[in-house]
């Protein structure tokens, strides 16, 4: 704790089964690496972390949420792969400043609708579940990566236009995707070029 000014810690691939007290008191943490340990929760306290923007907490035993995350709004990167979660909590939009949210390997059989309204998220990764149908994920305006391999869906999930597709169907779906739009942009020139066309000079 008396380490005021560190910014990055990884505690990767130890034996730890609970957060230390003292970390959850080091107040420009803003990376913190705790991936492949035995947690099964992190305390209230480590909502004091304010400074974080970074936390990787893959391949432990989290079956819950971790009710102090949703405390913290500035978190930018989240890692929950590897783990047990089913379902994530309501309130998970109050974590207005999360950009990337990785999921794969845990034990979602449906897709959690907390995350339908998630407007800010660019990556999410789902892969490694037990999903067997998407909604319509257009909503999700800032969605730029959506993985969904090794989910039992019969279809690729439907986005965006901007939205990369990583799973099964998805590369032709994205190839058709592609000549749907360039079909489109050849439309609009073409529409473009004959509204610039000078008039015909009117007959004899």
């Amino acid at each position: 704790a008396a380490l005021r000014h560190l910014r990055t810690l990884a505690l990767d691939g130890n034996e730890l089964l609970e957060v230390p007290e003292a970390l959850c008191r080091l107040p420009r943490l803003a990376h913190l690496y705790l991936g492949r340990n035995g947690l099964q929760g992190l305390p209230p306290a480590f909502a004091r972390l304010q400074s974080l923007r970074c936390l990787w907490l893959e391949g432990n035993f989290l079956a819950r949420f971790p009710r102090a995350l949703l405390l913290l709004p500035d978190l930018r990167s989240l890692q929950l792969g590897d783990n047990r979660l089913a379902r994530l909590p309501a309130g998970l939009p109050r974590m207005a400043g999360l950009r990337g949210l990785w999921l794969y390997g845990n034990r979602f059989e449906e897709f959690p609708p907390a995350l339908l309204r998630m407007a800010h998220l660019r990556v999410l990764d789902l892969d490694r579940n037990r999903i067997a149908r998407f909604p319509d994920l257009t909503c999700l305006s800032a969605l730029r990566l959506l993985s969904y391999d090794h989910n039992p869906v019969r279809q690729p999930p439907h986005v965006g236009d901007a939205v990369r597709l990583v799973g099964d169907g998805a590369q032709e779906f994205m190839e058709a995707r592609q000549e749907r739009l360039q079909s489109l942009r050849h439309q609009e020139d073409a529409e473009e070029e004959g509204a610039e066309a000078p008039p015909a000079a009117p007959g004899d």
